[in-house]
This record gives C-alpha cells, sequence and structure tokens, in this order.
C-alpha cells in the first residue's frame, strides 16, 4: 500500500457520489437481522442495488455477481459463518471489493473467534467498526458493551494503523470524530450529528454505504474517505429538518441521502460541500 495523499475536496466527494449513481453497483449483503432494512434501504438510496443473499450456496454465487460484498457480523449462526465464508472466497478470487464491519468484537470471544477467522481466510478491502471493535481487532485492550464502544481511545489512529498494517486494509474507526487510515497514513474527519447514535443501525449503514462506494469509485481509500464523508454530512443535513424524535430523524437521515444520490443522478456536480476544517491528516 503506498502513501498517497487522498483529494477530501468538495468537487472530489461530489464526483464520487456521481460514480455511485452512474455504476448502481450490486452490493450483496450478509448483515444482521436487526438492521437488514435499513442497510437495503440505504444501499438502495445511494443508488446502489441491494442484494441480501445469506444462505450457504446462495451467498457465493451471488457474490460472483456483486460489484462489492459487505460482511456484518452483527449476528452469527453457523449457517451465516459459512455462508460469509463463501461470498468472501468467491469475492477473493474474482478480485470484488469488500467490506468487514465486525459487529461487537471485543464483547465476546465468539464473535472473535468469527471475525479472526474472517480475516485469517480472506482480504479485505475496508475494515469499518466503532473505537472499540478496531482497537479489539488491533490487539488493544478496549471495552465494547454489546455492540458498543466504551471508554477512552487516545491511541485510536495507531490502532487502526496498525491493523491496516496487518490485514492490508482501508480502515475506518467510528466515533464522535471517525478516523480512516491505512498503514501509513490516518485522517480525522469531522462530520456528523449525535442523532445518529440515537438510532440503531447507523454503524450498520455506515458499513453499507462504504461497500456502495467500494464498487463504484476505482480506489478504496478514496471510497473509504468519500463514503465516510458523505454518511456524516447526510447525518448533519438530517438534523437541519424538522424532526420530534429518533424515528422522524432517522427518515430525515434516510431522505437526505437519496437526495444527494438523486441531485447526482440528475447531473448536479456542484453540490455544495464545505470541507474546510473538516478533514485533518494526522500522520
Amino acid at each position: 500500500m503506498t502513501d498517497t495523499e487522498i483529494d477530501v475536496t468538495g468537487a472530489e466527494l461530489a464526483e464520487s457520489l456521481a460514480a455511485v449513481a452512474e455504476a448502481e453497483p450490486l452490493i450483496q449483503a450478509l448483515t444482521n437481522e436487526v438492521t437488514m432494512n435499513d442497510v437495503a434501504n440505504l444501499i438502495l438510496h445511494w443508488s446502489a442495488l441491494p442484494v441480501m443473499a445469506d444462505s450457504p450456496g446462495d451467498a457465493g454465487e451471488m457474490a460472483g455477481a456483486a460489484s462489492a460484498v459487505l460482511v456484518n457480523t452483527g449476528q452469527v449462526p453457523e449457517g451465516k459463518i459459512d455462508a460469509m465464508h463463501e461470498a468472501v472466497e468467491t469475492a477473493n478470487e474474482r478480485g470484488i471489493p469488500v467490506v468487514l464491519d465486525p459487529v461487537g468484537v471485543g464483547s465476546t470471544p465468539t464473535r472473535e473467534s468469527v471475525a479472526e477467522g474472517l480475516l485469517s481466510a480472506a482480504e479485505f478491502s475496508i475494515i469499518k467498526g466503532n473505537y472499540g471493535e478496531i482497537s479489539a481487532l488491533a490487539g488493544v485492550e478496549a471495552q465494547v458493551r454489546g455492540v458498543e464502544s466504551v471508554g477512552d481511545y487516545d491511541e485510536i489512529e495507531r490502532a487502526a494503523r496498525s491493523l491496516s498494517d496487518s490485514t492490508g486494509a482501508i480502515v475506518v474507526a467510528s466515533g464522535v470524530e471517525d478516523v480512516v487510515a491505512d498503514a501509513d497514513s490516518a485522517y480525522r474527519l469531522a462530520a456528523g450529528h449525535e442523532m445518529l447514535g440515537e438510532v440503531v443501525g447507523t454503524g450498520c449503514m455506515l458499513g453499507a454505504t462504504l461497500a456502495a462506494f467500494g464498487g463504484a469509485v476505482g480506489d478504496e481509500h478514496a471510497a473509504a474517505l468519500h463514503g465516510t464523508l458523505a454518511f456524516g454530512l447526510a447525518g448533519e443535513r438530517a438534523a437541519e429538518m424538522d424532526y420530534t424524535g429518533p424515528a422522524s430523524y432517522r427518515a430525515n437521515f434516510h431522505d437526505t441521502v437519496y437526495g444527494f444520490a438523486a441531485a447526482t443522478a440528475d447531473g448536479d456536480r456542484d453540490l455544495e460541500f464545505d470541507l474546510e476544517h473538516r478533514v485533518e491528516r494526522i500522520v
């Protein structure tokens, strides 16, 4: 992996959005039942095409036709684990990008074993998790309760870079500020809204976003940066609309994502994304 400077201007972000809208990538998502509907809808709202084939046999076959594969370990029944391995094996054989969302890693030995088994068997383009999950995968002390990250993570950039170095993946650590890292660099992104934390499944939806961008944007590092930024900015704009609580905010968020994609699909490459002071390269 080379140490390259990624363009994170508003114009480049709009171009990545347009790439997703034009390509309409097929995203094979193996995710958990709690968030499956939101994941499928968000993929669609980015202008990508969701398919949720998660049984052995069907998962591997569908992965072969996909533009990107999302593997979310929020629920890990035995049959789904087999399906995950089939899907990522097929994707690796055909050079299809794979996003790993290791939900709840660090909370139970079973989840750690599932994630470690996937990492030892396959290559991933992007690994996305909260601060606790990324730290746990990197072998750093972490506190994860259920699927939520708790505690302090002052060295999250170092943990993300270490995980990238050991796996070859771009690592996205989501938190109050998101970190996007490869083995040689780390960017800190300031985008999002506190209401995102009041809706179950927004972490899973970020993983879906990264798969949608990864299936259309040729550079995986740019896909991770631009996808994470677009997600956070949508969260902010959703809060500018009227809402009375998490349910109406969630609807606003989906509508905002749909609006971003619809604008670029209609040829509007001049969406106003002011990224000043939002992106800091810290390594």
